[in-house]
């Protein structure tokens, strides 16, 4: 074997010309961009990772959608039951529940005043630095929270089995 025939593998070897030549090319050019159009069809059905990606992501996409649209019928619902409890509510009874909340908040705001003005500075500095860490911490602060809530119910149950 030369190195001609090697480098010609998978080529037609080449027809003498006549009239049949013309169309016998043309259809090894038809099949061979068919074998290619058939091979690119299935590797795009053997690309499981991707159709995983495109069905996680519609899934994803569906499940957004689902709870904008859950979200937005508990908030027109829970604005229709406070409507309802505001309108089924005696005008004197909301009145007299807007000035103890107003009351409410006065005192609560007097206290925490006092409070300011006899804590110590340096106690106010630490409280102050323990606030901005806790804010800054969010997310474990509450699960943690919620551990030790379910700890405490968990120890509950518990006793009263016994």
């Amino acid at each position: 074997m030369n190195d001609e025939a090697r480098t010609n593998i998978g080529t037609p070897a080449p027809t003498p010309p006549g009239p049949g030549s013309a169309e016998l090319r043309d259809q090894v050019e038809r099949t061979r961009d068919e074998l290619g159009r058939t091979v690119e069809a299935l590797a795009e059905k053997a690309d499981i990772k991707a159709h995983a990606k495109e069905k996680t992501a519609a899934a994803k996409d569906q499940a957004v959608e689902k709870a904008a649209l859950l979200t937005d019928q508990i908030r027109e619902k829970a604005g229709h039951a406070a409507q309802l409890v505001k309108d089924k509510t005696p005008d004197p009874l909301l009145e007299k529940t807007a000035q103890a909340a107003a009351q409410v908040r006065e005192n609560a705001a007097k206290a925490g005043q006092y409070a300011t003005d006899r804590t110590p500075d340096p106690l106010l500095d630490k409280a102050g630095r323990a606030a901005t860490a806790a804010r800054a911490n969010r997310t474990p602060l509450l699960v943690a929270g919620a551990a030790v809530v379910v700890l405490l119910l968990v120890r509950r149950s518990r006793g009263r089995r016994r």
